[in-house]
């Protein structure tokens, strides 16, 4: 796809993997509540035949695709044992354009963020409009962990094989699957494998594609390797943040009296579970990791908070951040270390609505294959498609156990239910883009 060209910066960051020696949630009513769809999303219009259509033969996609098994369990693996850690991912990126050109695919490219996109042409030539299929190729594993992914009878296990190795080859395989149930589509079909999503990545890659892309982006997937069963078409606000203190060095002997860089971020925690959250707009704070010390009898002098403040309104996150930022500045003032709150990344609220002929398709698709929508919000990809009024839905493909962990591990059979999900509702969108 054709980009503008734009200087960007990338300056690295540690590596996302920390020890995490206390993990706490606190979530308050995280029941997902109304969201005001913006006017663009109303314009997506209801094709009643094209659904009907899709309904009577994704079932009937199955079978087929199990056929394809090679092929997509080779591209989960080889996508899995590429390190491709935030910042890192060109190796993974050059990997799918090479995927990419054995499909004979065309504009195959990687952009300055390392955005690897191709498109499956439409048949309607100069009259298509595009449909992105997106999955972000990177991961939480630096490249010193061992990335070997193991595939056993019924699960491939690895670190990174869930999220999101199983998205990557999703979108490295689609082409085969489309050629497989002889599915033509008639707008163009635009891959993207999206860098810099996690973390201190802050979605930057999918960011700056929908910001420089030349060709405007109609609907869009969102493709997760897990959940299958998933329905996110609401992304919540939110901002991502750390806390990190440094303390006075002082001896082990010398402790007493003396307040520990754990000690004083304990007390900063105790206060900012203290924070009084509202029961309406739902709101909730996650306390993700407290990372300091390294040993028994050595008191450490810096301690750090990962944290996730989460709103379904505009102005809520701000107003709790802030109040987070007053406590660090009291906890400066009466103690004697230094405390900093970095904002690493932030995300606005917003929705299609439940109600949009977009999701209503897709439960149906779901359903058809017998899977229960599991209706959830996102604070990843889908935020920067629908904040650029891009109806859009996040997808998963497969079951998968112990996210995030180094034994991450994802079922085979349940892929192709996930698989047949994705082309019926791929041939939903391609069907009702004509009826605009």
């Amino acid at each position: 796809m054709p980009l503008k060209k734009r200087n960007v910066s990338t300056e690295q960051c540690p590596e996302e993997n920390v020890l995490t020696i206390r993990q706490e949630t606190c979530i308050l009513n995280d029941v997902i509540g109304p969201f005001t769809p913006t006017h663009r999303f109303t314009e997506f219009m209801t094709s009643e035949s094209t659904l009907t259509d899709v309904l009577s033969k994704v079932e009937g996609y199955i079978q087929p695709l199990q056929k394809l098994r090679e092929i997509v369990l080779a591209n989960t693996v080889m996508c899995a044992e590429i390190a491709a850690p935030t910042f890192s991912e060109e190796k993974l990126g050059s990997f799918l354009c090479d995927r990419f050109t054995e499909s004979e695919l065309l504009n195959i490219s990687t952009d300055e963020m390392g955005n690897a996109t191709a498109v499956i042409p439409g048949s309607l030539g100069k009259d298509a409009k595009n449909i992105l299929v997106a999955a972000h190729v990177d991961n939480i594993w630096p490249s010193s962990v061992d990335h070997t992914a193991s595939v056993g009878a019924s699960s491939i296990s690895g670190a990174g094989v869930a999220d999101n190795s199983l998205g990557a080859a999703t979108i490295a395989s689609l082409p085969f699957i489309l050629q497989r149930l002889g599915i033509e589509p008639q707008h163009n079909i635009v891959l993207l494998g999206a860098t810099q999503s996690m973390g201190r990545g802050n979605l930057a890659g999918l960011r700056f594609f929908v910001e420089n892309a030349t060709m405007p982006i109609d609907s869009a997937l969102c493709i997760e390797g897990i959940e299958l069963g998933r329905l996110s078409y609401t992304c919540l606000g939110m901002s991502r943040c750390e806390i990190s203190l440094e303390a006075p060095e002082v001896k082990d002997w010398e402790t007493r009296g003396h307040i520990t860089s754990i000690g004083a971020l304990s007390r900063i925690v105790q206060k900012i579970l203290a924070i009084p959250l509202p029961s309406e707009p739902r709101t909730s704070i996650i306390l993700g990791s407290l990372n300091a010390g390294s040993g028994f009898n050595v008191p450490p002098t810096n301690a750090y908070l990962r944290f996730e403040i989460r709103s379904e309104v505009p102005g809520m996150v701000t107003d709790v951040r802030e109040q987070i930022e007053e406590i660090i500045k009291e906890a400066n003032a009466e103690q004697r270390f230094q405390a900093n709150l970095e904002i690493l990344a932030h995300r606005r609220p917003g929705s299609v609505g439940f109600s949009h002929p977009l999701v209503k398709a897709t439960r149906a698709i779901m359903e058809n294959l017998g899977l229960k929508p599991k209706i959830a919000p996102s604070t990843s990809e889908l935020s920067v498609l629908l904040e650029n009024n891009i109806p859009s839905l996040t997808l998963g493909v497969t079951k998968g156990h112990h996210k995030h962990n180094v034994d991450e591990s994802i079922e085979i059979e349940p892929i192709f239910t996930g698989l047949a999900q994705i082309v019926g509702v791929l041939q939903y969108i391609d069907g009702s883009l004509n009826h605009e």
